[in-house]
């Protein structure tokens, strides 16, 4: 039987997919295929190589994002994306998706053509970095002289790409849009979450409906993309929102 697990991409709210792997573990479900986009690619390769959820939480609360020694020099963006690879490297038994213990799919957006490639066979590394490459703030990634960034710009919810390779299918969505006030909305960084929180939403709920299990955390969209500070929390309540829809599911 094949099981497999989308995760959307989100920012700091994709560390909300690593409480939904605790559940997931917890009711001995075993994943085959993967799909994740920008954080969900991060989180969802470092599983697919064998790695357990504390240590998968662990490398979020590790790795300092914005020290400026990330910092992008004559290149298109805040941070230089590329200088994330060394902190990847020793996760991985090999910087190939054969070296990998699940199936994975990782989208990513060809900036110039402006269409979506989905990486499954070859180099992993720089795929990943690719797909998590938030347009504006990380500078673009190049594989094969082809200039990528985050694949949340056109697929930020990839169920398609396992959904027939799978018996069941499980989806982590982080970006849930919720009912909010005017007063909520005084702040530019307010602005920019409530904005791609929308265009997420009109992009990828309709996708919902083909996933058997949607793990759906509400509570998120108040947590800023960017900001680290709560990592704990996000954590938490992805686990809750997770056991929450396997015991819907199961009863």
């Amino acid at each position: 039987m094949y099981t497999g697990l989308v995760l959307s991409g989100g920012g700091a709210r994709g560390i909300a997919h690593i409480g939904a792997l605790k559940a997931l573990e917890e009711h001995k479900i075993d994943i085959t295929h993967i799909a994740g986009t920008s954080a969900g690619a991060i989180v969802g390769s470092l599983f697919a190589a064998g790695h357990s959820w504390r240590s998968i939480l662990n490398f979020f609360k590790e790795i300092p994002i914005f020290d400026y020694n990330r910092y992008a020099y004559n290149k298109p963006g805040f941070i230089d994306t590329n200088k994330f690879y060394k902190d990847l490297l020793p996760f991985f038994i090999e910087d190939n998706f054969r070296s990998l213990k699940k199936q994975l799919y990782i989208p990513a957006t060809n900036l110039i053509e402006g269409s979506e490639i989905v990486f499954n066979s070859g180099e992993l590394i720089k795929p990943i970095l690719a797909s998590a490459a938030f347009p504006g703030l990380f500078t673009p990634v190049t594989i094969n002289n082809i200039v990528y960034v985050d694949g949340g710009v056109l697929n930020n919810f990839p169920v398609e790409h396992i959904k027939n390779k799978c018996d069941t299918t499980i989806g982590v969505y982080v970006n849930s849009l919720q009912n909010i006030t005017k007063e909520e909305l005084k702040h530019s960084y307010q602005v920019a979450n409530r904005a791609y929180s929308i265009s997420f939403e009109s992009q990828c709920k309709h996708k919902f409906k083909e996933v058997d299990i949607l793990i759906n955390p509400k509570e998120l969209e108040k947590f800023g993309m960017f900001n680290l500070k709560n990592i704990d929390t996000i954590f938490e309540i992805g686990y809750e929102a997770a056991l929450k829809s396997l015991e819907d599911y199961n009863n």
